[in-house]
């Protein structure tokens, strides 16, 4: 056998046995997050306006998203409860906070006695708390958001108005 072609037939055996790479995650575009995110969000037994200007999400090569929109809550049994509605398709942890594929609603208070907010994130449909975490203050010049998801590789970050919440994509 020639040299040449028994390099390549090693070459080939060896490739699947190389470590997959990670699916990188990137912003998602107006598009996506509009054919994702609802006009009107099912929370609880109400169905409540979405913002669309305030949608952020990231997606990634295998079309999972992780995308969320503030909530207009007012004249709702919502209102001052949530905040936000978000929907993941990828395993995340948000500040400790381990979410399954599904669709969520969250809500802050200010922390007392720290420059922080309490951020409580509870299941869409039945209202029930998965568990809080603290976003705390960003430093530096971050330009302040209703809501900014950055992609893992840029910051892993969920971002309300000057607030951050760190977040990790489980792997696939």
């Amino acid at each position: 056998m020639k040299p040449v072609l028994s390099f390549a037939l090693i070459l080939a055996l060896l490739c699947p046995l190389a470590p997959a790479q990670k699916p990188a995650w990137r912003q998602a575009t107006d598009a996506e997050l509009a054919s994702l995110l609802p006009a009107r969000a099912p929370v609880e037994r109400e169905h409540i306006e979405t913002e669309m200007r305030t949608a952020s999400g990231i997606v990634n090569a295998h079309g999972r998203s992780i995308a969320g929109v503030v909530l207009l809550t007012a004249g709702y049994s919502a209102e001052g409860k949530y905040s936000h509605y978000l929907i993941v398709q990828a395993r995340v942890r948000i500040g400790g906070i381990a979410l399954k594929p599904g669709e969520y609603v969250f809500g802050w208070t200010r922390a007392r006695a720290t420059d922080a907010l309490s951020v409580h994130f509870n299941e869409a449909a039945t209202g029930a708390l998965v568990g809080t975490t603290d976003a705390h203050r960003l430093t530096g010049s971050s330009r302040v958001e209703s809501l900014h998801i950055w992609p893992p590789g840029d910051k892993a970050l969920i971002q309300i108005g000057r607030f951050g919440i760190p977040y990790e994509v489980a792997d696939e």
